[in-house]
């Protein structure tokens, strides 16, 4: 069953951001609104939780993102991305993966749970299939006239974005070789014209430019100087999955990718959690790293899933480099 919210973004986000952000973020402002459902696929049995985030006025379809949460998250988080790209003219489709989800470390013995989520090579594979499940349900359902967003989505305007393990999941949809994955013929998705990744693990194999040599389309990477593996639930080593990286090794995938335009922003004193918009233990640069997060990540998406020249030259020249000023770095290349 589907159920829908309403939400308005107050004055108060676009009051977080710099004038020069801000003039990006407010360049539409349209009414939020979510809807949570679960799907079925049958192919593996297995449900896939979502909520949307979608512009609730807008008068035409809308490009859409499809977002994997990190390890321990589920659909309900992300809030802060959810509404700024809903706010922004996007449809954000927040992802649940069974497994590696909230649901599977809970209980008493959760550190045992977290380790054992984190080395579950089967949860590695069902995450880039959950995406790919996701995009295929979408579709489906953008025909079907009882779903609330029924003709809404351009689904030919497709982004995909995750943090953490997320980040990993976005990585193998775009076409990263991944050694645990294998040669996994349903991983890489054509259908996805640009994606965000924020804190890639670092996993045996991506350390050299042929593991992202099949990556062809534009992906933005962010990180921090701090972004190491978040508390002690992982190996002390890297291993096969998302074991334990240090911040330095986060950039491996924007230094190694040499087929396709990339991205980097590496906040200063930015760690690996302010990208989850966390509820609890704030610090203090977090509302404007995220609100730099937000103005970035529009910018990217409207230069390459809406053709939006201004938006690419604010992003490339001086724009986002002047907004984000001493907070941090921002890096580009091109093939």
């Amino acid at each position: 069953m589907t159920t829908v919210r309403f939400l308005r973004l107050g004055l108060l986000f676009l009051a977080l951001l710099s004038p020069l952000a801000a003039s990006r973020a407010a360049d539409a402002a349209f009414k939020v609104a979510t809807c949570e459902t679960e799907w079925r696929d049958p192919a593996r049995d297995r449900v896939v939780p979502v909520k949307i985030y979608y512009p609730s006025d807008a008068t035409a379809p809308c490009p859409v993102i499809v977002f994997s949460h990190g390890l321990g998250g589920s659909r309900e988080g992300y809030r802060y991305l959810g509404e700024a790209w809903a706010a922004h003219g996007y449809i954000s489709v927040h992802v649940q993966h069974a497994g590696s989800d909230a649901d599977a470390i809970r209980g008493l013995r959760m550190i045992e749970n977290f380790r054992k989520a984190a080395a579950d090579p089967a949860n590695a594979v069902n995450r880039p299939l959950d995406i790919r499940f996701a995009i295929d349900r979408l579709s489906a359902l953008n025909a079907d006239d009882a779903f609330p967003l029924h003709g809404r989505m351009d689904l030919a305007r497709l982004g995909v974005a995750g943090h953490s393990y997320g980040a990993f999941t976005t990585m193998a949809v775009t076409g990263a070789r991944i050694p645990i994955l294998g040669d996994h013929p349903r991983c890489l998705d054509p259908r996805i014209k640009a994606a965000i990744a924020m804190s890639t693990p670092a996993t045996p194999g991506n350390e050299a430019d042929a593991a992202f040599d099949a990556v062809r389309i534009p992906i933005f990477h962010m990180t921090g100087t701090e972004d190491g593996s978040p508390g002690k639930f992982l190996s002390a080593t890297v291993d096969a999955v998302v074991g334990n990286t240090p911040p330095e090794a986060r950039r491996r995938p924007f230094d190694h990718t040499r087929n396709a335009p990339a991205y980097l922003l590496t906040f200063t004193g930015g760690d690996h959690m302010v990208f989850s918009g966390r509820m609890t233990g704030k610090r203090a640069k977090d509302a404007e790293f995220q609100a730099l997060v937000c103005s970035g990540s529009n910018a990217f998406w409207d230069a390459y899933l809406k053709n939006d020249a201004s938006a690419l030259r604010w992003l490339e020249t001086d724009g986002f480099a002047a907004a984000l000023g001493k907070l941090g770095v921002f890096e580009q290349k091109h093939p």
